[in-house]
């Protein structure tokens, strides 16, 4: 049985309003400076490392990448280090964008 949860655009803008989960966008660092949501840390080992070292397991996290499926491999790897609330977005950030585009 998977640790994290699988979670929608719609929840996850619940999530970030009601619980100001730490989101963590682990695309690469050329696809994250071009657009990423609004205070989402870039992923790198070094953040990594630090998080499971000394990070607030209790506060929930946030995870997308792409399209969904490396953030669920992330998310698992927090869920397993003891991190309680853990989120991967459902369809990552491509979904992200196309439901937030100017009309």
């Amino acid at each position: 049985m998977k640790k994290y949860k699988t979670i929608s655009v719609a929840d996850s803008e619940q999530l970030i309003k009601e619980s100001k989960p730490m989101i963590l966008d682990c695309r690469d660092m050329k696809d994250y400076k071009a657009g990423h949501l609004e205070d989402a840390l870039h992923v790198h080992e070094g953040l990594k490392d630090s998080l499971v070292k000394r990070g607030d397991k209790q506060r929930s996290l946030l995870i997308y990448c792409y399209y969904g499926h490396a953030s669920e491999h992330l998310a698992e790897f927090f869920s397993d280090f003891g991190f309680k609330d853990v989120y991967s977005l459902e369809g990552g950030y491509s979904v992200w964008k196309e439901k937030h585009q100017p009309a």
